[in-house]
């Protein structure tokens, strides 16, 4: 069974993640194609990135500059899929959500898996425009970002007393990204068994170094 990471992007005080994270916990775990784990940036105090090749230690073994950023590399390494839960600040994603990303760093753990996204926000735009920014990052780390996502607006009001969506759309939305969440990782963990490429940028290295 995959091993689906619930990142949690916020880490405000008095967030809204703390509304929509136990449905889209709940929803992934009903699912029944993941193992399910939270992953809240509040437990992981990452330091600013600022890794670079002489402070990884063990290039086959990084220990990196922080024993919590090995754990973090370790943690999204060991994970098969990713759900991302984030608000949007200034037309993008959290700073803290975006370093949690560069922190993966040498360790390509993001690479060749899939990554659903739930956005939301105070206003309209459900946290859309912080999506796209985080599908382009994505692309960076070669992670498989879905087309399918899902956007909960005016989130203060989503959810009735028992934490269900009061709108039917929020539930049809999680249950089609679940659903491409588990085909891709299924797929993605099979391609992986079979061999990944190195990645492009050591294999361009490698190519003009012989040049």
């Amino acid at each position: 069974m995959s091993k689906l990471l619930v990142i949690v992007g916020s880490v405000r005080p008095n967030r809204a993640a703390d509304l929509v994270t136990p449905w889209v916990v709940s929803r992934a775990r009903e699912h029944g194609g993941f193992e399910v784990e939270v992953a809240d940036l509040r437990d992981w105090p990452l330091p600013i990135f600022a890794e670079h090749m002489g402070s990884i230690g063990d290039i086959s073994d990084p220990t990196y500059s922080d024993p919590v950023v090995r754990a973090w590399n370790k943690k999204i390494k060991e994970s098969d899929a990713f759900l991302v839960v984030t608000p949007e600040y200034n037309h993008s994603i959290p700073g803290g959500l975006k370093n949690a990303i560069d922190s993966v760093w040498l360790s390509f753990g993001f690479r060749n898996k899939p990554v659903g996204t739930v956005g939301y926000s105070n206003g309209i735009s459900g946290a859309i425009r912080a999506i796209e920014h985080l599908a382009h990052v994505f692309v960076e780390t070669e992670t498989v970002a879905l087309r399918n996502t899902v956007v909960l607006p005016f989130v203060n009001a989503a959810f009735d007393a028992a934490g269900a969506p009061v709108n039917p759309a929020a539930d049809v939305s999680m249950k089609i990204m679940l659903d491409d969440l588990a085909w891709w990782s299924r797929i993605l963990d099979r391609a992986r068994a079979e061999g990944e490429l190195i990645p492009g940028l050591m294999r361009a290295r490698a190519a003009m170094a012989k040049a």
